[in-house]
């Protein structure tokens, strides 16, 4: 409570010489500290710092109202994208998805950004926006971007697989894609890497111990050997799941827990809170998790949780074919943490902003102060990875300057070292309409976030479109950028205008 107060007065006292002498830019490690917009509206000055180019409750969503420029934006970075994958899959079903299933950071996030990438560890950000239709209305765009790595070139991996082999998971399209994607991942794994299998139903039971991914036959034939059978007791699968990982815990390697299931557990204790506080030991031992869900129906709310709260990430597949962009594209090149409770903190003007809407991360949001308490659970996001957040902005009229400045903090993965880097962005930046004249993949995004915005039901002052015009805008976009996903995204808006 001491070093809580402590750094109190010191944040208070920053800003104080900030408001009566002009802010500091430097963002090097801890040293780093924010501008004085909210105590006095002063210009930080622009440009990037750093390195590159220019909770656990969850809050209902859509979020009501806007929040005033002086009020500072702070939250945990997430890479998930389940909520994407389940509601393209629920659409190419004939169904609308539940409002209360969209997500629209997961939404965006499922797309590419061509953001550049830093020379090292750590982010990039990028700090872009446009003006909108209606007089004083902006996007903000925060981008920000790790390094890729190389498949071959990344360190060994510790793998321990969860599956849920309940009764439910016997409906097409849950075990038997479970089996195929397993399958093609233990072939794509390399001699240093290892794993384990744990499967689970009414009780959870160790199918093969930590084992070397050269012994493919006998890790096929545990696939092969999977089975439905009784109710879906999630609890015992990721404790045993864990117990299994913490035994065979390399510190050379990158160690991972994979639950897939359908995330309708209904045996045990069904709540993610009591789930995460039996492994949080083991999970403590930098053990990551990664929830891939599966299933018509599915344990949205569970699966995502689990994963917000237990340092990992949540993608859902429908098809082979996206099992296998999981197993074979991303995983084995993302296997390693490029960061650790990983948080962004915008900073608006409130001389150039009346106000602001941050479009999603109802779930990760956080208090101001936790920012820099390390203490505080943040995302962990692994190489290669680009994570979005847009914001809804009211301009005030004749204004010019900064508009806002945006910082990352993370910590290094092995040593928990934390660092920081920011870019500021001008009014004079923006561009001048979204849809003339900005950026390809801005508009992408623009479109993304506003079709998420649409399905679940939320009132927006910055996108006026339709649906029908939100397609058209993706028509094009999918011509001009050539990007399957667009095109695909355009006949899923047109779906869900048809099921209105």
């Amino acid at each position: 409570m001491k070093s809580r107060i402590l750094a109190c007065v010191l944040v208070a006292l920053v800003l104080l010489i900030s408001a009566c002498g002009g802010g500091s830019t430097s963002h090097e490690a801890t040293k780093a500290h924010e501008p004085s917009y909210p105590n006095g509206a002063k210009r930080a000055p622009s440009g990037m710092t750093g390195g590159g180019t220019a909770p656990a409750v969850p809050v209902p969503r859509p979020s009501a109202g806007t929040e005033p420029a002086d009020k500072i934006s702070t939250f945990a970075l997430d890479v998930d994208t389940a909520s994407y994958g389940y509601a393209r899959g629920t659409l190419k079903q004939g169904r609308l998805p539940d409002p209360a299933q969209v997500r629209p950071e997961e939404f965006v996030n499922a797309f590419q950004q061509g953001y550049p990438e830093p020379p090292g560890d750590g982010f990039t950000v990028q700090l872009d926006g446009a003006r909108g239709a209606a007089d004083g209305s902006a996007l903000l765009r925060v981008g920000l971007q790790t390094r890729t790595a190389e498949a071959t070139a990344r360190r060994p991996a510790n793998l321990t697989f969860v599956v849920d082999v309940s009764g439910s998971m016997g409906d097409p399209g849950r075990l038997d894609l479970v089996r195929d994607a397993l399958h093609t991942l233990v072939d794509q794994l390399g001699p240093g890497d290892q794993v384990s299998i744990v499967s689970f139903s009414d009780q959870a039971r160790l199918r093969v111990s930590m084992t070397p991914a050269s012994e493919r036959r006998e890790l096929h034939a545990t696939v092969d050997a999977l089975g439905t059978e009784g109710s879906t007791n999630l609890e015992a699968g990721l404790v045993t799941g864990y117990e299994e990982a913490a035994r065979a815990f390399r510190p050379v390697a990158t160690n991972r827990v994979i639950l897939l299931s359908d995330g309708l557990a209904n045996t045990g204790d069904t709540t993610w809170q009591g789930i995460l506080d039996r492994v949080e030991e083991q999970a403590g031992r930098q053990i990551t998790l990664l929830c891939v869900g599966v299933g018509r129906d599915y344990g949205d709310a569970l699966m995502e949780q689990l994963a917000d709260n237990g340092d990992g990430a949540a993608v859902y597949v429908s098809s082979p074919e996206e099992a296998r962009k999981i197993f074979v594209e991303r995983l084995p090149a993302s296997l390693d943490v490029r960061a650790r409770d990983a948080k962004a903190q915008v900073v608006f003007n409130p001389a150039t902003v009346e106000s602001y809407r941050l479009l999603g991360y109802e779930n990760r949001r956080l208090a101001q102060e936790d920012f820099r308490d390390d203490a505080k659970d943040g995302g962990e996001v692994g190489p290669g990875h680009a994570v979005t957040a847009l914001y809804a902005v009211r301009l005030r009229p004749g204004t010019s300057g900064q508009v806002a400045m945006a910082t990352v903090r993370w910590q290094d993965p092995d040593t928990r070292e934390p660092a920081e880097t920011s870019r500021a962005v001008d009014l004079a930046e923006l561009s001048g309409t979204l849809w003339e004249g900005s950026p390809q993949r801005l508009q992408v995004d623009a479109v993304v976030a506003a079709f998420a915005e649409r399905l679940r039901r939320a009132e927006n002052e910055l996108f006026v479109e339709n649906l029908d015009g939100l397609a058209e805008h993706a028509r094009r976009l999918a011509t001009a950028t050539e990007d399957p996903m667009v095109t695909e995204l355009a006949e899923l808006i047109r779906a869900a205008g048809s099921l209105e």
